[in-house]
């Protein structure tokens, strides 16, 4: 490349860290080339079928008794006996796995979308869901229905009994839905399979894929008490994803994270295309609806693509998938052409990912955002901030005990007039008072006002911002968590 190539300013713009990590690169191969969009369905409701929704309510309070997502024994010899007795259906279809801290859903939306544009037909697996467990599964870009849901639980329950006698503790919530949509991309069957990890990498429920491809969205400080202390440690056990001859997309990424994760490349002859370097960001502009995008892939220039999705954030999302999807299909190894760009175009002008700066009503503007962390938050201001021109917003946030509360009300400190605080359904749910108690901290008492009943909260913050007129560019921006945002989006009439 040139000294006037435009990649290589973006590049200095937006990397202020040396990717290039030498030594450790000096033993790795790196990707880079010389030279119809599948449909989305939203995100769906109870059953209208009484029986059917009775069936589902069963089903799911079967599920209700194992293990909850933040209690874990941290093995995969559960799902992998399960796997066996089921015959490994995971092996019958190729796939691409995604890990990291945030963006992996969108990533893994964006992923399916473009597979889907080049007539493959997908399964997707992601977590957690925002309103309905069937979520969690989709087949052709759409979740799976409530029968198919059903049937599937009923298919492997002899087999989940089975392993639950065998072992020391019973599988857990998340190995079983594990279980249930791998076996469903093998009964579809699909082409390829898109799997999004629940936690870390090396010992989570999903990891008893090769995946061809690895994915590394963004990694920053969640689960510590799990995953370590440290991006370096928590990238430790992420990288557990990267199998031998691997390909490994990675987002940019903090610099002891960058190291551990090349060095587990080199152990196992990964070939890795970094962000910033092999692929990235051209240029990104704010549009309708969302925004337009130049990347560059492995395999050349995608020009003039439109996002329906806010943020700077998503813009590099979308790069991470792109990537992905090409390494998956050879580009940048055994093919020097790019994908064809209508395909491309028409794909990620496709693309939804419910509750993530979400617009669900007008007047005033409310948005959700599930960002439940610091470096969510941050992401979710900056988007805000340039996608919307309030001129006065209100922030309903009800968030889970175990996060780092305080971090993210201080991200969204400098664009909250005032905020709501409040609680979701969730037993995991960080009780309103104490949320309060927090926020006055941070804000201020006379910016705070708490409403434990999550419909108080909502009719609170949109009265605040109606009072300067209906006119006057006041929004209300809900967040803090999935379930916070799965439960306002249900009571706001979406789903």
């Amino acid at each position: 490349m040139t000294d006037s190539d435009p990649f290589d300013e973006i590049i200095e713009a937006e990397t202020d860290r040396d990717p290039d990590l030498a030594v450790i690169e000096a033993g790795s191969r790196t990707l880079r080339t010389q030279g119809t969009g599948a449909p989305q369905a939203d995100v769906p409701g109870r059953p209208e079928d009484p029986q059917l929704d009775a069936a589902l309510r069963e089903v799911e309070a079967e599920l209700a008794t194992r293990w909850g997502e933040t209690k874990l024994e941290p093995s995969v010899s559960r799902i992998a006996a399960l796997m066996d007795v089921l015959g490994d259906p995971q092996r019958s279809y190729p796939s691409i796995h995604i890990t990291g801290t945030n963006g992996k859903t969108s990533t893994a939306r964006m992923i399916e979308a473009l597979l889907g544009a080049f007539e493959l037909r997908t399964g997707r697996y992601t977590s957690p869901h925002v309103q309905s467990i069937t979520e969690r599964i989709s087949l052709d870009g759409a979740p799976i229905s409530a029968e198919r849901f059903i049937e599937t639980y009923d298919d492997i329950k002899p087999y989940i009994e089975m392993v639950d006698a065998q072992q020391e503790f019973r599988l857990s919530f998340f190995e079983v839905l594990t279980g249930m949509a791998y076996a469903a991309f093998a009964d579809a069957p699909v082409d390829v399979a898109v799997v999004e990890v629940g936690m870390g990498g090396t010992w989570d429920a999903t990891n008893v894929i090769d995946a061809d491809v690895a994915v590394v969205t963004p990694i920053d400080l969640d689960h510590t008490d799990r995953l370590g202390g440290t991006t370096g440690e928590i990238a430790a056990e992420k990288a557990g994803i990267v199998k031998q001859d691997a390909t490994v997309i990675l987002a940019q990424q903090p610099v002891d994270a960058a190291q551990v994760l090349l060095k587990k490349a080199v152990e196992v002859d990964a070939t890795v295309a970094r962000e910033g370097l092999e692929f990235g960001v051209v240029s990104r502009n704010v549009a309708v609806g969302g925004q337009l995008i130049d990347l560059r892939g492995l395999g050349g220039e995608y020009e003039e693509i439109y996002l329906p999705l806010h943020g700077p954030y998503q813009a590099h999302n979308a790069a991470v998938a792109l990537a992905a999807v090409e390494a998956f299909f050879g580009v940048g190894a055994q093919r020097p052409d790019p994908l064809a760009i209508d395909t491309v175009r028409k794909a990620f002008a496709s693309v939804t990912s419910p509750g993530r700066l979400e617009v669900v009503r007008r007047s005033p503007t409310v948005v959700l955002d599930a960002a439940h962390n610091p470096a969510g938050a941050r992401a979710t201001a900056e988007a805000v901030a340039e996608a919307f021109d309030f001129s006065r917003l209100i922030g309903v946030v009800g968030a889970s005990g175990d996060k780092n509360v305080r971090g993210l009300l201080e991200a969204f400190e400098p664009m909250f007039a005032e905020v709501v605080v409040t609680q979701n359904s969730s037993h995991r749910a960080m009780d309103a008072d104490e949320l309060a108690a927090i926020a006055v901290e941070v804000f201020g008492d006379e910016r705070v006002q708490v409403e434990p009943r999550l419909p108080d909260a909502l009719e609170a913050a949109i009265t605040l911002a109606e009072e300067d007129g209906e006119f006057a560019g006041g929004g209300v921006l809900v967040t803090g968590s999935v379930i916070t945002v799965g439960e306002a989006r249900l009571l706001l009439g979406r789903g």
